[in-house]
């Protein structure tokens, strides 16, 4: 049996019409390839944990939905992560999806990697030593939209 929490039921109740049936298909496909996963909300979206650990994460904004493994391209890389959060870049219907099988195939694949022990890559901090060296201003790095314009919803 599914570990469901009631914020990600709560979560997918308050998405746009069209957001619905991508997260709950997201949700059924993640439970059916790991029945232990446990749901979790962080930073405001729903996260699937296995072993503790992140395994994937699904958001739904005003005009498009996006899904993605913790340990990103060793799952998967369609290059569509420069169009939306996630390895599958802006998911606005289902058919965006790759079919239950195949996805269910990519979350075994993540949970193979969490219980190998791999860890998931990390973007480098900003303003960092990484920053220092090619000569970005402190920051600067970090700071991708105008001031006073807040994400997309």
């Amino acid at each position: 049996m599914p570990m469901l929490h009631p914020r990600v039921d709560a979560y997918i109740a308050q998405a746009a019409p069209f957001a619905k049936p991508i997260l709950e298909r997201l949700r059924a496909d993640v439970h059916a390839a790991c029945p232990d996963a446990e749901e979790a909300i962080k930073w405001s979206m729903p996260f699937f944990m296995h072993g503790g650990r992140n395994l994937a994460h699904m958001a739904a904004f005003k005009a498009h939905c996006a899904f993605g493994f913790e340990h990103g391209r060793a799952v998967v890389d369609l290059g569509r992560e420069a169009q939306a959060m996630g390895q599958f870049g802006r998911i606005t219907k289902l058919e965006d999806l790759p079919s239950s099988a195949a996805l269910r195939k990519l979350v075994a694949k993540a949970v193979a990697l969490i219980d190998a022990g791999e860890k998931a890559p990390r973007a480098p901090k900003s303003g960092g030593a990484a920053a220092k060296r090619a000569g970005t201003p402190r920051g600067a790095a970090a700071r991708t939209t105008p001031i006073g314009a807040g994400p997309e919803r």
